[in-house]
């Protein structure tokens, strides 16, 4: 806790004139209850290590730095970006960038060019390789038969291979009747196991591509974002093989959230940050102390879990960073505790009346639970309990193959009907964070997802489109939906395969 009290009493030392353009918010007082694991934040690591230089610029706090780190160039300012590993074995970065002796410095980023950058090491050194074309806030994903697609403020560029020819293009947009929320600027994407993509839209409307390309269809009318004072934007979403995660950043009160959804529609917030300012370091804990991290992009492993975040970061305010001056921008890389492989064996749904639980600690590679987990400091249940240092302990273990089976005393852990992805948080014998989200075998992980267009009239007659945008068939349902007069109205719902769609009469 005391680190976190360090990072926002930096705040009081920020001058008149950046006060003026950053707000510093009020953390809810339950914040300080939190343990170790209990916020997104306690998941990063050190920065990926690199070549520490006296650089030629930027402020005191990150002066002396990872100068290898992701990408750095004296005389460019790069912004945003993504990384994807090439069948070439190498690591692709698609970053946006401007000269930094551009006559409006920081500002000038409306005039962005797209770099393709590559690297041996997904940490980095990333050197340039190419432009793309021009555009801001880059994100790169790749498509079913292989082509990627990197989308940028109002268009994207399609090629079949890393390094291009690439075509420009525009997305198709579909909002069914709906507001779009904040305009269509800043997207992010994750896969489905379709293929299919869930898109977020910086104002925190959710979207589907049945190709990810075109058309996306909004399924959402209200923003999906906490519902809390802040100025949103940089949403950065992506799936793991248990559900949806989202992070998004108040750039004005540089603190960012972070967000779980079992079907992409509904979401719930964690309490703490998700990161805030002047949060990295290097891995002898020296900081590198960046005065923004903006643009969060994630690297995933096999199973969905995030093994590395990258940040466009700056040294200072963004109106202070003028040409051929000692301030500038770029992307870093930081490494996260990717988590654990969880499973509750219990076949029937946890309750209060559940006397024990059973959990299964899968084994990997790189990590052999038998031998490194501390049971005794292992707490589990609903995050509501688990992230505050409540939840169930451990009363005895057994081992299966490479894997390590908890049995937890069920009473006290929280678990309702509501829950779809239970937390543990322990740590290993010597001392490092231990963390995960388990699976229950009585929860469908591909659920359906009802979604109807704003009610309309035609010839007199009020009608509204349904579709299940899910990849599992739907039950016959009963949903709300306002009329054309503002009414809230019921209507029963039949049952829809996935992307089937029918059209309903309101009476």
């Amino acid at each position: 806790m005391k680190s976190y009290i360090l990072l926002f009493a930096l705040g009081a030392m920020i001058s008149t004139m950046a006060t003026a353009q950053v707000e510093e918010r009020q953390r809810p007082a339950e914040w300080d209850k939190l343990v170790l694991g209990g916020r997104h934040m306690d998941r990063f690591g050190a920065m990926a290590s690199s070549r520490v230089a006296h650089a030629n610029w930027g402020t005191e706090a990150v002066r002396n730095r990872y100068v290898d780190n992701g990408i750095e160039l004296d005389s460019v300012s790069f912004w945003g970006g993504n990384i994807l590993k090439g069948k070439d074995g190498l690591y692709h970065l698609y970053v946006c960038g401007w000269p930094e002796n551009s006559p409006k410095g920081h500002m000038f980023w409306s005039n962005s060019t797209v770099f393709h950058a590559t690297s041996l090491n997904m940490g980095g050194p990333y050197k340039v390789q190419n432009s793309i074309g021009k555009g801001h806030n880059p994100e790169a994903y790749v498509l079913e038969d292989g082509r990627i697609v990197v989308y940028t403020i109002d268009g994207y560029y399609i090629a079949n291979k890393p390094e291009g020819p690439w075509m420009f293009g525009k997305f198709e947009f579909d909002a069914r009747g709906h507001r779009v929320i904040e305009g269509l600027s800043n997207l992010t994407f994750c896969r489905r196991s379709d293929g299919s993509r869930l898109m977020v839209c910086r104002g925190g409307g959710v979207w589907i591509s049945r190709d990810g390309l075109q058309p996306w269809r909004q399924i959402t009318s209200e923003r999906i974002y906490p519902n809390v004072e802040g100025r949103f934007e940089d949403p950065v979403v992506w799936r793991d093989s248990l559900q949806y995660h989202l992070i998004v950043n108040d750039w004005l009160g540089r603190i960012a959230w972070y967000e779980r959804s079992l079907d992409g529609l509904h979401w719930i917030v964690e309490p703490g940050e998700a990161y805030t300012y002047a949060f990295s370091c290097h891995e002898d804990g020296t900081p590198e102390s960046w005065f923004k991290y903006e643009r969060a992009k994630v690297y995933q492993d096999e199973e969905g879990r995030v093994i590395q975040m990258n940040f466009a970061v700056i040294d200072t305010l963004k109106n202070e960073d003028k040409p051929n001056d000692t301030h500038s921008s770029k992307n870093i890389c930081i490494k996260m505790n990717k988590g654990l492989l969880l499973e509750v064996l219990n076949l029937k749904p946890i309750n209060a009346k559940t006397k024990k639980i059973e959990l299964r600690i899968r084994g990997e590679q790189d990590f052999d639970p038998a031998k490194e987990v501390d049971v005794s400091s292992l707490i589990f249940g609903s995050y509501k309990e688990v992230n505050f240092g409540r939840g169930v302990k451990a009363v005895k273990t057994r081992q299966e193959g490479n894997d390590l089976i908890v049995i937890f005393n069920g009473k006290g852990c929280g678990i309702d009907e509501d829950e779809w992805a239970p937390k543990m948080i322990g740590r290993t014998k010597s001392g490092k964070l231990l963390w995960g989200y388990a699976r229950l075998p009585y929860i469908n992980y591909q659920p359906a997802v009802v979604s109807a267009s704003a009610v309309y009239t035609k010839e007199g007659t009020q009608w509204v489109d349904v579709e299940n945008f899910g990849l599992t068939t739907s039950e016959p349902q009963t949903i709300k939906v306002k009329n054309t007069k503002g009414k809230e109205v019921t209507i029963s719902v039949p049952a829809l395969k996935p992307y089937e769609e029918t059209i309903l009469q309101l009476k």
